[in-house]
Parts: C-alpha cells; sequence; structure tokens
C-alpha cells in the first residue's frame, strides 16, 4: 500500500501528489513495485551534484517510491570506475543526503554502468520479493565498457527489473538509446528498459511532466514481463 500523506515529510507531499497523478494516468494506481535508485559520479558529473540536481533527483524518486511500497527508502546506488555498495535515501534520512553520500565516497572515477547494476540485482535477489523493481538510472554518458553493460541489461531481462535510464546533460546518448531498442528475444527474453534525456538543466522539468516520462514504458513491460513468465 501506499504511504500515507501524513506520514510524508512536507517537503515531498506536492511531489508525492504529482507521481501519483501520473501513476493514475498510467493505469498503475495499486501497484506495487520496489523502487531503487541508481546514481552517476564520473567526473563529469560534479556540477550536477553542485547544482542540486542529483538530490532533486533523489527527492523525486523517493516520492515516488512512496506511491509504489510501504517502506520509505530507496536504495540508492553510486557508481563510477566501480559500483558502491547500496545505502539508503528514506523519509527519515533524505534533506542533504546525497551530497554527504557523495563526499564520503571521494574522488569521482570513470563510467561502469555493469557494476552498478549488479549491485542492484544482487540486493534485489538477496530481499526475496516477488514484486516487481522499478529501477531509475541516472547517468551523462556511455559506459566504460559498452559490450559488458549490454550483457548485464540482457541477463537482467529474466529478473522482474525494469530500467530507466535517465540522461543528464548534452551527450547524444546513442548507446543508451541502443540499448532501449534492442531486439526481443534475439537478445533479451523482454523489453526490460526505457531511456530519456533530462537534458542540461534537468531539475527545471516540471516534477508531472518527469513523472509522466517515468512511467511511459514500465506499464508495457508490466504486461509483457507477466506474459513472458518473469513476473508473477
Amino acid at each position: 500500500m501506499p504511504i500515507s500523506l501524513d506520514k510524508i515529510p512536507a517537503g515531498l507531499v506536492s511531489l508525492t501528489k504529482s507521481a501519483a497523478v501520473s501513476l493514475e494516468k498510467a493505469g498503475l494506481a495499486g501497484q506495487r513495485a520496489a523502487v531503487y535508485l541508481v546514481l552517476d559520479r564520473s567526473r563529469s558529473m560534479g556540477p550536477y551534484y553542485r547544482d542540486g540536481s542529483v538530490q532533486h533527483l533523489a527527492e523525486q524518486i523517493l516520492a515516488l517510491s512512496a506511491n509504489l511500497d510501504d517502506d520509505g527508502v530507496v536504495p540508492t546506488v553510486f557508481f563510477d570506475s566501480d559500483a558502491y555498495e547500496p545505502a539508503e535515501i528514506s523519509l527519515d534520512a533524505h534533506r542533504g543526503r546525497i551530497g554527504v553520500l557523495h563526499r564520503e565516497y571521494g574522488r569521482m572515477g570513470s563510467t561502469n554502468y555493469a557494476a552498478a547494476m549488479d549491485k542492484v540485482i544482487d540486493h534485489y535477489l538477496d530481499t526475496g520479493t516477488d514484486d516487481p523493481a522499478f529501477v531509475v538510472f541516472q547517468t551523462d554518458g556511455s559506459p566504460d565498457s559498452r559490450r559488458a553493460a549490454e550483457q548485464t541489461l540482457c541477463k537482467a531481462a529474466a529478473l522482474p527489473l525494469f530500467w530507466q535510464f535517465i540522461g543528464f546533460g548534452d551527450d547524444a546518448f546513442t548507446f543508451l538509446r541502443k540499448l532501449d531498442d534492442l531486439a526481443v528475444p534475439a537478445k533479451r527474453v523482454v523489453d526490460n528498459a526505457g531511456f530519456f534525456p533530462a537534458g542540461q538543466r534537468p531539475a527545471d522539468i516540471p516534477d508531472g511532466v518527469l513523472y509522466d516520462r517515468l512511467m511511459e514504458e514500465f506499464p508495457e513491460w508490466l504486461g509483457t514481463a507477466r506474459a513472458a513468465g518473469v513476473l508473477r
């Protein structure tokens, strides 16, 4: 069940309501899902940590999670040259949380999608849940190893995990567009990914627009994953 609005921190109430509207429009009112957040901290991401864009995204995803899950926590995986163990962004501890974690991880590195995806997969499997997972994967460029990222995404298609990629910045995101369009069933058992670019000022996207875009492909995946036996 969604978390009651009277338990939502005041600063997140508007976001939570906006997310609920988008879920209802997508036919997902009452849908349960574990929500994950994956954040790029490669060197080029520095400006987005400094200007609050990454913190804002985390709050938007936390509010989405409040509609889809009942624990008030979003497991969050940061990655650069490698991936870090999942941290928690929660209703009880979210203000400034991204900056605190980002500083703890120290020097920024390159861009290892596959390592981050493996952290999410391991965490999800360890929970033992039957609920689907909705993974918001933020990045500002292509991975160090395109082959490893593609192979990991295709492997994950057999699991009830949907990957919604969001691109920050002005990159052409050719590789992410390729991932979004990988062939089914030649490459993967179901289409388990979506992508949209958020531009150079991602925090300026209206909340309702962001949530609508997040929900563009997730409903279709739920249906195809059930039909393929990936999701109960």
